[in-house]
């Protein structure tokens, strides 16, 4: 019985010695897991589209949020998503919440119709979330995401520098294929 007792807490002790501790490294299968995990709790939320754009980095156990949304919700709404994941221990939430603006909401609306009214580009806005984030700040716009082809990436910056009242576009979109 003795025995008994003492194989099974030395069982237990290599299965405590198995689990991540805080402060230690994450294996390559389990940083996969989570980044898998992170796109895909903040692509599910559901003010979440076109005019937002939200980043994130997996180091460990801790997750940080980046990137701009419009709708000031989003920003706890993306954290809270983030936080019930297991294996996170810790969300640092660095979004900003866009100000509203009448005229940014032009823009927004203008540059979306550009650039997805553009023949070559319409593929695009048939997908669940769009590829192509239209972010207004000010009269400045920025172009995130991800295109098929580099010509698709021109297109888009092209499409967005013609609006009226745009003071100035970013194009960070990349291109899976040159």
């Amino acid at each position: 019985m003795r025995k008994l007792s003492r194989t099974f807490m030395l069982m237990g002790i290599l299965a405590l010695a198995t689990l991540p501790v805080a402060g230690q490294a994450v294996s390559a299968k389990g940083h996969e897991r989570l980044v898998r995990e992170v796109r895909h709790e903040l692509v599910m939320l559901p003010y979440y589209g076109v005019f937002d754009n939200l980043e994130y980095k997996v180091e460990g156990f801790t997750v940080t949020l980046s990137g701009q949304v419009t709708r000031p919700t989003l920003k706890p709404d993306a954290e809270r998503g983030v936080k019930g994941i297991e294996g996170v221990e810790k969300v640092v939430n660095n979004i900003e919440v866009l100000p509203l603006s009448p005229n940014d909401d032009r823009i927004r609306l203008a540059v979306y119709r550009a650039v997805y009214g553009h023949t070559s580009l319409q593929s695009y806005v048939l997908r669940a979330v769009p590829p192509i984030h239209i972010i207004v700040k000010n009269g400045n716009v920025t172009l995130a995401g991800v295109v098929a082809t580099e010509a698709d990436k021109n297109i888009a910056g092209l499409q967005a520098n013609g609006v009226s009242g745009v003071f100035s576009v970013t194009n960070n979109l990349r291109a899976e294929r040159k």
